[in-house]
């Protein structure tokens, strides 16, 4: 199986440089055109299944890079993007040290109070790969975010810690795997 994982197009509170993690943001037009451009550059690939965070702007990512209607997508929780708590709509530029240093170095220093911990990104992951695992697809489009990506990745390619923080996905960006 080929797992074909993007991060969704742009929204405003990515073009602003504002933390969204759970916060339900639609793709702006800029995000629309990515995620078409995406879906040109991989031609005619046909996905037997296309799974996506339950979010707007990755529902709307997962149609148009996998050429699917809404209800054709099968939405996972597992794959929603991480939970920032407090610094949701924060500018990246006024996190505070602590956040700002975990968002840099998770893998050293701990999440801040209402932030979800790696530890809780990388069991979602590994639930979430280990179920589709049992499926019997031959490509599956997976439309989620930048953080959950870093863990799903991290999951994919067996990494010690359960995460790949670095680089950091670029919006529609694909990774791919093999199972």
């Amino acid at each position: 199986m080929k797992v074909w994982i993007t991060r969704h197009g742009q929204t405003d509170l990515n073009k602003k440089q504002l933390m969204q993690g759970v916060y339900d943001e639609p793709l702006n037009e800029t995000g629309i055109a990515q995620a078409e451009e995406t879906r040109k550059k991989i031609g005619d690939m046909k996905f037997d299944a296309v799974y996506c965070s339950p979010l707007k702007r990755a529902k709307k990512t997962a149609m148009i890079i996998g050429g699917v209607s809404e209800e054709e997508l099968i939405v996972d929780p597992r794959i929603i993007e991480v939970n920032f708590g407090k610094y949701e709509k924060k500018s990246y530029k006024k996190l505070g040290p602590f956040m700002t240093l975990y968002w840099m170095l998770p893998e050293i220093i701990p999440a801040p109070k209402t932030v979800e911990p790696v530890s809780s990104m990388v069991k979602r992951s590994r639930s979430f790969i280990e179920d589709l695992k049992k499926e019997d697809y031959e490509n599956v489009l997976v439309v989620c975010h930048g953080g959950i990506i870093r863990a799903l990745c991290g999951v994919l390619e067996n990494r010690r810690n359960g995460i790949k923080w670095r680089p950091r996905p670029q919006n529609c960006e694909i990774r791919k795997y093999e199972l």
